[in-house]
């Protein structure tokens, strides 16, 4: 494909708020054409109007990647636009948190349709496209979740761990097509109204766990992407640092995630019960940012090397008990 973004016409879902806005508003400066799916179609139109100011066109596509007729719809609302297809980026995403056999069954069901549902479905109805122009590139906002369990969470872990065997399994699907690409985006944890947004049957107040970094991180790994495909990245080097620790020490990491999501829930402010946005859209915090603080920037490197030390001293400390268990077993 082209070297450049302007004119290029690239659909996003989940484009009302977080990753998805940010990576709206980044691409809209460099003139690409966007169509914007959501099923938020009010702040969609907002979205829409920012994007034309910043000097290109926008269409907006209501859309519920829980139902395929409705993505089959934005495939193909899409390409009788402008006669083509160029980029996909599926990013619509739930998170549902709370003790696995507490929270009602819906909830989990209604995860899994979206996050990894509804990521097969982008791909599903865009693929034609792709091979009909014998070109295209499709991008996934994974996440760092992909390799790194989070407790709480299980339909969320569930969803993104089997997204990246799906399209591990569709990269190899497509070998005999150069110019089909699929890019995968492991980010690290993201400032983004998500947390916000949340079912939560926790009965405490959700926030985000640090390191957390700005979606533009996401945003610039998303124009990259475009750019120069790449079959994996890992915005926000932190997700290295996660996958590294799982593969090297999964079991440690595990219980390490356990203890640390339950030391907050001890400590964590009381909250009700709710659904968030899993089958309704809200209207509420519909930023690119959930404001959490510290937030690390795009090219920040301070927090990341202090980073860097603890994941070295925890696994100093990995080795160190495994010595020491091994001494006691003999």
């Amino acid at each position: 494909m082209e070297n450049n973004i302007t004119g290029k016409v690239i659909v996003i879902t989940g484009a009302s708020s977080g990753a998805g806005r940010a990576i709206a508003l980044h691409l809209a400066q460099d003139g690409a054409f966007l169509v914007l799916a959501s099923r938020n179609e009010t702040v969609l139109e907002e979205l829409a109007t920012e994007c034309r100011d910043l000097g290109t066109k926008a269409l907006v596509v209501p859309t519920d990647v829980t139902d395929h007729s409705s993505v089959w719809q934005l495939a193909r609302t899409a390409y009788d636009w402008k006669g083509r297809i160029d980029v996909w980026v599926n990013n619509a995403g739930v998170l549902a948190a709370g003790t696995f056999e507490k929270m009602p069954w819906e909830n989990h069901q209604r995860v899994i349709a979206t996050n990894l549902l509804g990521y097969m479905s982008g791909a599903h109805a865009v693929l034609p496209y792709f091979k009909y122009q014998q070109r295209g590139i499709l991008i996934n906002n994974i996440s760092i979740g992909g390799f790194l369990p989070v407790p709480f969470g299980g339909a969320y872990s569930a969803s993104k761990f089997a997204l990246r065997g799906f399209f591990e399994a569709l990269k190899a699907e497509l070998t005999d097509w150069p110019h089909i690409h699929v890019v995968d985006l492991f980010s690290a944890f993201l400032d983004t109204p998500g947390i916000h947004h949340a079912s939560n049957y926790t009965g405490k107040v959700l926030k985000s766990a640090p390191p957390v970094y700005d979606p533009m991180i996401i945003a610039q790994a998303a124009k990259a992407a475009i750019l120069h495909p790449k079959s994996t990245k890992y915005p926000g080097a932190a997700s290295l640092l996660f996958k590294l620790g799982h593969a090297i020490a999964p079991e440690l990491t595990v219980k390490l995630a356990g203890r640390l999501m339950k030391m907050y829930l001890r400590k964590a402010e009381s909250a009700s019960s709710t659904d968030g946005n899993l089958f309704n859209t809200v209207n509420f915090a519909m930023s690119t940012n959930g404001n959490t603080k510290p937030r690390i920037k795009p090219g920040t490197k301070r927090l990341l090397k202090a980073w860097a030390l603890l994941a070295g001293a925890g696994f100093a400390v990995y080795l160190i008990a495994g010595r020491k268990n091994k001494r006691h077993a003999r």
